[in-house]
C-alpha cells in the first residue's frame, strides 16, 4: 500500500525500506512482530501545548516521553498529549498509522536525543501495519526534527 508517507519518500527519491505486519497497536507490539529492538522503532506521538499548537515527539518504543523536557524544547510553557480525534484531524493519519512523513499538516517535530543516536530508525508510514526503515539523517532532513532529549528519566 503506498501511504502518503511511501509517496513523499519516493518522490525526494530517499532509500527506503519498507516492512509490513499484521497490525497491533504500539512501537513495542510492532518491533517485537518484526523481530527489531525497541529501540530503533519510532512512536509518532501528537502532542498540544498550551498555545493551541500541535507537535510530533518521536521516540524509540522503549522510551516515554518527558513532558516538561518537550515542553522545554519546543518552547511552550505545558504541553499535553493530544486527544486522539485531535491527533487524526491534524495529520489526516488513523491512530496506529500517525506519520510525520505525508502528515496532512507540517507540525514541530521533536526527535528524541538517544533515539537519534542510531543510524537507521524505522517510522510508520502512514498505515497501520506499515513502517518504513530510512537514514536518521534522512528523517530529520525530511521533518526539519529538532533532536533534543525530551526522554523521560
Amino acid at each position: 500500500m503506498a501511504t502518503r508517507g511511501i509517496q513523499l519518500l519516493k518522490t525526494l527519491g530517499v532509500v527506503h525500506e519498507i516492512l509490513t505486519y499484521r497490525f497491533v497497536k504500539g512501537a513495542r507490539a510492532a518491533a517485537d512482530a518484526l523481530g527489531l529492538p525497541h529501540e530503533t522503532v519510532v512512536k509518532s506521538l501528537i502532542f498540544r501545548a498550551n498555545d493551541g499548537s500541535f507537535l510530533f515527539a518521536l521516540l524509540g518504543g522503549d522510551a516515554n516521553v518527558s513532558l516538561r523536557n518537550l515542553g522545554r524544547a519546543s518552547g511552550h510553557k505545558h504541553v499535553e498529549a493530544a486527544a486522539p480525534r485531535d491527533a487524526e484531524r491534524v495529520t489526516g493519519y488513523q491512530v496506529g498509522g500517525i506519520s510525520p512523513l505525508g502528515s496532512r499538516n507540517a507540525l514541530p517535530v521533536f526527535l528524541d536525543e538517544s533515539t537519534a543516536r542510531h543510524s537507521h530508525l524505522i517510522i510508520n508510514a502512514g498505515g497501520r501495519g506499515t513502517l518504513v526503515r530510512l537514514a536518521t539523517s534522512d528523517l530529520i532532513r525530511i521533518t526539519g526534527a529538532t533532536v533534543a532529549d525530551i526522554r523521560a528519566a
